[in-house]
């Protein structure tokens, strides 16, 4: 099996889905023979990523779909993970995947959602722009 294996869903931007997103891809990846620990590790950043769809792409619970596409490549032994929403998009993406920067400091949130993504993940790509929705890319090499 050294075809690439491709699968896509959509769902809605709802708190309640990040955990189904998360399941999702983990049970997908499962072809690669992951280690626990490199099913944790992208299950976190999936998270992350999907969070920030819900929480920054469609702000004060804007109803939006968020797209997951995750691309398997045996013979590469790698996971692509595409997260993609049509939201408010991000004006300066460098800016954004600084440390500790946050556009919601009053809900608390940390700023630390693509530091999390870059940690655990090989690569992170972040393609946006206002009004326009944001497209985060991932991948993994499964040892």
């Amino acid at each position: 099996m050294n075809k690439t294996n491709r699968m896509r869903l959509s769902f809605s931007s709802r708190p309640e889905n990040e955990s189904f997103a998360r399941v999702a891809v983990s049970a997908f990846l499962v072809q690669l023979n992951p280690t626990l620990e490199e099913v944790s590790d992208v299950k976190t950043a999936v998270s992350e990523a999907v969070t920030n769809a819900i929480v920054h792409g469609y702000p004060h619970g804007a109803d939006g779909e968020i797209r997951l596409t995750v691309t398997l490549a045996p013979g590469e032994n790698t996971a692509e993970i595409e997260i993609a929403d049509d939201g408010v998009g991000i004006e300066n993406v460098e800016q954004a995947m600084q440390p500790f920067y946050t556009t919601q400091p009053e809900m608390e949130r940390s700023g630390m959602g693509f530091s999390v993504m870059q940690s655990f993940m090989d690569e992170l790509r972040v393609e946006s722009a206002p009004g326009e929705g944001t497209r985060v890319v991932m991948k993994k090499r499964i040892a």
